[in-house]
């Protein structure tokens, strides 16, 4: 007997609310199997592909791509039974409302690494009426926008996903009021490319219809990833200010830092360091052959031997119970900038890994985040953070606290400067290196202790090989 079962947007992470669809990977009426991709969803820290715990066919889908839907809202139902099976196509209302649900689980538990949903539930359901397909959007453009990118439209195209993989294309194309239905893909099998929206974007400019919103791509605004508001009614100026909402990557990172500040009573030390003798051990390590050695990694590997002498920041306080956790591991965060916004993804155990399997775990996360195919598992569960500011060519900072961690490493630019170098004036590479610790979990004694023992390996690497 076809039972309908509902799927729902399920917990994606650590404090994760909600979800924006991105593309449909299914269509009413297609058969699905069980822990088959269905839905790719933007979150405020990664792009996830959502398998559905039910096998069947798909009756109904809820939400628009671009929609934004809360954790726990329907996704989409499927009918899962012999006769859906059989049929290919979703069952008639009369008898999805007369279906009573089966006594076993048909759900695989499986949604998400780590983030599992419930069962099936074992009760009667009706399905809810499935939802006619939204219009289009009509674009602010003349009776030819179906030649937008030079090629015409197919007259019979379908309305179904638009044929979009890459989250930039999208969010190009939201950002000047872009329709990607009217435009036909260049790429293999129709896909829309970045050079269609661009090339659109230059043949609406050319004809003089532009929208509000693609009239300000050569604004500084528009350049920077703003989206300018639309000018005023009867031809007036645009206002000269700009508003983008505090939301997605965006607004999870201006959440985070707040609550960081709000809690967390930090302070900062910071000291310059000699690095020539760790840059010339780098290079001895990658001219003896294998894989190449990344400084990161190195920085990394110092951090883990100074967390091991100094625990009391690889720590977190439990304010509700007035507790200091103290973890026995080190899961080491590093801070990552993406198209996307700020990430920092987490390298597992980081205390019981070695040069090179550091450096090939920073390279994977690192494009993972580039590409935004970081799971959440992948973003959360850190307890201290290095962050390489150095890469952005500046000497120094102040960073803020990844919370609920107690401590950040800061490490800015290596570059040539005069030092006293055995009692006499050198050049040599030199390093500023600063931490910020929660004053609550230690001392200024203890802080400081840390930051001197990662200069002097910086400044001396033989001193790591006492705890090898």
């Amino acid at each position: 007997m076809t039972q309908v079962l509902e799927f729902k947007l399920p917990d994606l992470g650590e404090g994760l609310t909600e979800a924006e669809i991105v593309r449909w990977m299914v269509e009413v009426g297609d058969v699905v199997a069980v822990d088959q991709p269905v839905v790719e969803v933007e979150t405020a820290k990664a792009m996830v592909e959502v398998p559905c715990p039910y096998g069947g066919v798909v009756t109904a889908r809820f939400g628009e791509e671009g929609t934004e839907l809360p954790v726990g809202a329907p996704l989409l139902t499927v009918a899962v039974g012999e006769q859906a099976g059989s049929a290919g196509r979703p069952p008639a209302p009369e008898a999805v409302a007369a279906t009573e649900a089966a006594g076993e689980s048909r759900g695989s538990g499986n949604v998400l690494v780590g983030y599992g949903t419930s069962e099936a539930p074992a009760r009667r359901r009706r399905v809810r009426p499935q939802r006619p397909a939204a219009a289009p959007r009509t674009p602010a453009e003349p009776a030819d926008a179906g030649r937008l990118n030079g090629r015409a439209r197919s007259a019979g195209q379908p309305d179904g996903p638009v044929p979009v993989i890459s989250p930039l294309v999208r969010r190009l194309a939201r950002q000047h009021d872009l329709d990607l239905r009217e435009l036909t893909g260049s790429g293999p099998d129709g896909l829309i490319l970045r050079a269609d929206v661009e090339y659109a974007l230059r043949a609406a400019e050319a004809r003089g219809a532009r929208t509000p919103a693609a009239a300000a791509d050569t604004a500084p605004q528009a350049a920077a990833g703003h989206r300018a508001p639309a000018p005023a009614l009867g031809g007036g100026a645009a206002p000269d200010e700009v508003r983008t909402p505090l939301k997605g990557v965006r607004g999870a990172v201006a959440d985070k830092l707040s609550r960081s500040r709000r809690e967390i009573p930090d302070a900062t030390c910071w000291v310059d360091a000699d690095a020539t003798e760790l840059m010339r051990a780098r290079a001895a390590m990658n001219a003896a052959g294998g894989p190449k050695i990344s400084l990161v990694a190195l920085l990394a590997r110092i951090c883990t031997a100074a967390l091991a002498r100094f625990p009391e920041l690889n720590s977190a306080v439990d304010a509700e119970a007035r507790e200091i956790v103290r973890f026995g591991h080190v899961h080491l965060g590093f801070a990552a900038q993406t198209d996307r916004g700020l990430v920092v993804p987490v390298v597992r155990d980081a205390h019981a890994r070695d040069a090179e399997s550091l450096t090939a775990e920073f390279a994977r996360l690192t494009e993972a985040a580039r590409a935004g195919r970081l799971t959440p598992a992948e973003l959360t569960g850190g307890t201290f953070t290095l962050n390489n500011y150095g890469v952005f060519g500046v000497d120094g900072s102040t960073p803020i606290i990844n919370h609920p961690e107690a401590a950040m490493l800061g490490v800015g630019r290596i570059v040539p400067k005069p030092w006293v170098h055995e009692g006499e004036l050198a050049v040599r590479q030199i390093v500023q290196l600063s931490l910020t610790f929660d004053h609550r979990v230690c001392d200024g004694g203890t802080a400081g202790g840390f930051l001197r023992y990662v200069a002097d390996c910086v400044e001396q690497p033989a001193v790591l090989l006492r705890t090898l």
